[in-house]
């Protein structure tokens, strides 16, 4: 029975220790949904070779915190499947079956806990306390002073050649009357080119870093020349009436 509870204790800390580590790697400036993928991918050992990952290993905290997390989680690991051996090894079959419900419940239990909204606001303020106590990092939450509820987010996406935005200065463009704002731009050379003015042009081979409600984020990606300004319009004038409604409420 010893070996059971060591089983679900092991899953526990597993389970809060990514909750702790996604919270570390969004103060260091990660979207929450990359972070809680991230923390997860490295606590379990599995690798990915996406943008998030190059930017973890690009970035000395989140490396220091992914390598925290892989160590931890290769001992984990070994741990975790040790008890469970030892947990069923030489028990008869009702032994097993109490001992399997025993663990069925127990998961199910922790599964439901760690996805309760207190306990994620628990896990989350003492994290963030810990980091301002003792780390330099900055635990401000982007995310709500941004305003990313409803269906607003900040996505990237390529420009590509042939498209409505490809070669015109984002002045023309009057992005910001659809409710787009352009937050930055990758060059295809490397450049980042960060809170761009006006005068600033979009190229073909840029990855656009964009604000605004994520639908017309995903057509404004897609929108090609020759559907372009009618797209325009068409976008102004839903963004006038998102606004006079929420004038309204």
């Amino acid at each position: 029975m010893l070996a059971v509870i060591t089983f679900l204790l092991l899953i526990a800390v597993f389970l809060t220790t990514s909750r702790v580590a996604s919270v570390a790697l969004e103060a260091t400036g990660m979207a929450r949904d990359s972070a809680q993928f991230q923390a997860r991918s490295a606590l379990l050992g599995v690798g990915f070779t996406t943008r998030e990952a190059e930017d973890i290993t690009s970035h000395p905290t989140r490396r220091r915190i992914a390598l925290w997390l892989m160590t931890f989680g290769n001992a984990g690991i070994v741990t975790g499947i040790g008890s469970f051996i030892f947990a069923f090894e030489g028990t008869q079959t009702a032994q097993a079956m109490q001992r399997s419900g025993l663990l069925i419940g127990g998961i199910a239990v922790l599964l439901v806990w760690v996805h309760t909204r207190w306990a994620n606001l628990l896990i989350e303020g003492v994290t963030k306390a810990a980091l301002r106590r003792f780390t330099e990092l900055d635990t401000r939450d982007f995310a709500a002073l941004m305003r990313f509820d409803s269906d607003y987010t900040v996505s990237e996406f390529h420009a590509d050649e042939g498209e409505w935005m490809v070669d015109h200065p984002l002045a023309d463009l009057h992005l910001t009357k659809e409710g787009v704002v352009v937050l930055g731009l990758h060059r295809a050379s490397g450049e980042f080119i960060g809170a761009p003015t006006g005068d600033t042009m979009i190229l073909a081979g840029d990855q656009v870093l964009a604000y605004g409600r994520a639908p017309l984020l995903r057509e404004l990606a897609a929108r090609t020349t020759s559907e372009g300004d009618a797209a325009h319009k068409l976008a102004v004038d839903t963004q006038r009436a998102v606004l006079k409604e929420q004038a309204a409420g």
